[in-house]
């Protein structure tokens, strides 16, 4: 049989042989043949022939139970990328679904940036969306990366520690994650050893020293395990383990411990014939050593969502040692082995599994995460929230179990049932009582939403909410509302523009005619545009320019040359690049010329104009998107603008009466008033005064000041206007 440095083909097919009896070996050994003869030359850094490599990862897939296709592109896997091999000539000889995995390997590898968290996230991205066409070319990916591990001896130290960060930032959570514990335990140990080497040296030279003692405690807990479960004619399997080196080091470093300060060093696994017999064991397990509050997890009850199933138990023995009990049946062990593999390993007939399989659900959920967000940092930003999951069970009013990450809210239960729900969202009642959406949701909970058809999501949400779908959700309905006003207003624009021109603006908004100004201005189509112009990033006349035939251009140009200075402008605001548009100005502040301003896109409101010391303005940075530079036009027409002054005055007769004089002495009319007494010697006098500029009102002010009885003189922006923002 075939052979390579270290490992036999006759090793990949027996493995194979083991789980498949009857799998058919002949595209193994065309692989291995096609493989061999591509490679031919090719070593590696280890010197060892290029082929030892594809048969290691085929060999540690076998440990996932793959199916032959999957092991001959395993085999296969850098041909595309490493050799002359062709697409065409892989279709031909093995068919379109051993080469469809070739390729898509080859695509995940084919990938450059500009930094190395650039690449990360990209790359951990790109595994994800791969997801959505073959979940077994990530598995033959993780296998790729164990065995380059395994051998990272043999690259220079730099390569060696980008390559470990790299396997511990993105390949163990998701090995993780998808079940696969035992790759995760093993990438980690030996990036630990890459990227820490003190630490690394220290925790095993320690256990080292007290390997004799461990064995020595592991085999007692065992064997008294043993005779508890045989008392009672319970048959089980019983091994014992210790906890991986990086797994204590993270433990010492986040928890400040010394080495001696880690009591749970040692696990016991008990794995029985049925579910009946894992209570059973458990009940003598806790009857035998003190369980340990707040250390037991019923995984079998309330599954993980990747459906790992198992029951952990921490108890304290009577040597004062902790150990870690996890109590399974045969068909859980297999799943905890195999992971997600076992459920995505393809069927009889060749199909796949239903993406409404429930162990679909979580890579699903990843996949439209995915395809929802452009920005590959953000994207992983939100997947180290599911990567890394310390999971709280909440319960719906029908009694669903539902699973979320350690700190989830409200907001997120109800995207979680439907995206609708959350999109909606009103309120919650968590145990039959109301809650504000930053709860945080606790093992046990009962929640119930409530909706309204006309809630929907805001930004603040996006401080409330965890889960990547919940976050996506929210992003994606703020980013669709934001264009929808910046087209609304973009329009208008351009209309105002042109009917300010004489010129009929409806046929040069019908998509035609925007098509071609678009493309002629380099936008991929017209409603990028108006976009743009919409959100004041791109100039209006420019787009005039390519909308109108020359002679009409022309006379455009001629007429706006003359405008800003010979003709008087309605609002005296200009926003970006184009002046006198359809503006508001904010009941909050009302600003007036000679205030710092700034433009804001409302939903509802069009265009609102606020003054920059408005106390609204850390609710509207919180939407960057929609806030436009604008100025006062220096030409512009005087007009008049109500402002709200407090006057604190002594409270006596006729103080109003002399207020009033000052402020028309100033030139400027009370367009409403209210007098207030704080007490029997002080009131409030709150005046809405008309005024032209900044200036006018520092004059009244300043005026109204020298009052006899006047205490002190205040501008007024009410917040509670804000709404008509």
């Amino acid at each position: 049989m075939q052979a390579i440095k270290g490992i036999h083909l006759e090793d990949i097919i027996e493995s194979l042989r083991e789980y498949q009896p009857t799998a058919d070996v002949d595209k193994l050994l065309m692989a291995y043949t096609y493989g061999s003869k591509a490679h031919k030359g090719q070593v590696r850094m280890s010197g060892e022939p290029y082929m030892s490599h594809p048969m290691q990862v085929a060999k540690i897939l076998t440990r996932m139970k793959m199916d032959p296709d999957v092991l001959a592109a395993a085999l296969l896997h850098d041909t595309l990328e490493d050799t002359d091999a062709t697409p065409e000539a892989l279709q031909e000889l093995f068919g379109p679904e051993i080469t469809h995995l070739v390729e898509g390997l080859t695509k995940l590898s084919k990938i450059s940036f500009s930094s190395r968290e650039e690449s990360q996230a990209e790359n951990m991205r790109k595994m994800i969306l791969a997801m959505s066409k073959d979940i077994r070319v990530v598995l033959i990916k993780l296998a790729d990366r164990l065995h380059n591990m395994r051998t990272l001896d043999h690259l220079p130290p730099a390569r060696q520690k980008n390559i470990s960060q790299e396997t511990m930032d993105i390949y163990a959570p998701l090995a993780s994650r998808l079940g696969l514990h035992w790759i995760k335990v093993e990438l980690e140990n030996i990036a630990f050893r890459y990227l820490l080497p003190y630490e690394h040296k220290r925790v095993t030279g320690l256990m080292a020293e007290r390997q004799a003692e461990l064995d020595k405690f592991l085999l007692s807990i065992c064997n008294q395990t043993r005779e508890l479960l045989l008392k009672e004619r319970i048959a089980a399997q019983v091994t014992g383990r210790f906890k991986h080196f990086y797994g204590i080091h993270r433990k010492m470093k986040e928890q400040a411990l010394d080495f001696d300060q880690i009591f749970d060093l040692i696990g016991v696994r008990i794995i029985t014939n049925s579910l009946m017999d894992c209570y059973k064991a458990l009940g003598l397990v806790h009857s035998r050593w003190k369980p340990i509050p707040g250390k037991f997890k019923d995984y079998i009850a309330l599954p993980k969502e990747n459906m790992y199933r198992s029951i952990h138990s921490t108890v304290l023995t009577n040597t004062g040692r902790r150990v870690e009990f996890q109590i399974r049946t045969q068909q859980m062990h297999r799943h905890s082995e195999e992971g997600v593999a076992a459920h995505f390993r393809y069927k009889e007939g060749g199909r796949p599994p239903s993406k409404d399989d429930e162990n679909f659900i979580w890579v699903r959920r990843l996949l439209e995460l995915g395809m929802s967000v452009d920005n590959s940092q953000e994207f992983i930003d939100n997947l180290k929230v599911d990567l890394f999951p310390d999971e709280v069970y909440v319960f719906t009013p029908k009694q669903e179990v539902k699973a979320f990450p350690t700190g989830a809210t409200p907001i997120d239960f109800a995207f979680a049932v439907h995206t609708q729900v959350g999109n909606h969202y009103l309120g919650a009642l968590v145990n039959g009582k109301p809650v504000p959406a930053d709860t945080k949701l606790r093992n046990g909970d009962v929640v119930e939403i409530l909706t309204s058809e006309d809630q929907h999501p805001v930004r603040d949400w996006l401080k409330i909410a965890v889960t990547s779908h919940a976050r996506a959700t929210i992003k994606a309905y703020i980013k669709n509302t934001q264009k929808t006003d910046a087209l609304r207003l973009g329009e208008e624009i351009i209309a105002h523009e042109l009917a300010r021109h004489g010129i009929d603006p409806t046929p040069y908004l019908e998509k035609p005619a925007m098509e071609t100004a678009a493309l002629a201005l380099g936008f991929k189509n017209s409603e990028t545009l108006i976009e743009r112009v919409g959100l004041s990033n791109f100039p209006v006349y420019s787009v005039l320019q390519k909308l109108l035939p020359p002679p009409e251009w022309r006379t455009v140009e001629e007429r706006r040359r003359t405008f800003l200075t010979n003709v008087p402008q309605e609002t005296g605001v200009r926003v970006g690049n184009v002046h006198d548009m359809a503006i508001r100005f904010a009941g909050c502040c009302n600003p007036v010329p000679g205030d710092p301003i700034l433009g804001y896109i409302s939903a509802g409101h069009g265009l609102v104009i606020h003054n920059k010391s408005c106390p609204m303005i850390k609710v509207l940075e919180s939407d960057p998107e929609k806030i436009i530079e604008a100025r006062w036009e220096t030409a512009a027409k005087k007009q008049l603008r109500p402002v709200r002054i407090m006057v604190y005055c002594m409270n006596q007769p006729g103080i109003l009466a002399r207020v009033s004089m000052a402020i028309a002495e100033c030139q400027a009319n009370i367009s409403n008033a209210t007098v207030t007494a704080t007490d029997h010697i002080g009131g409030e006098l709150d005046i809405t005064v008309e005024i032209e500029d900044l200036n006018h009102l520092q004059r009244i002010i300043e005026a109204v000041r020298k009052v006899e009885g006047v205490r002190n003189v205040a501008r007024i922006m009410d917040v509670s206007r804000a709404g008509k923002r």
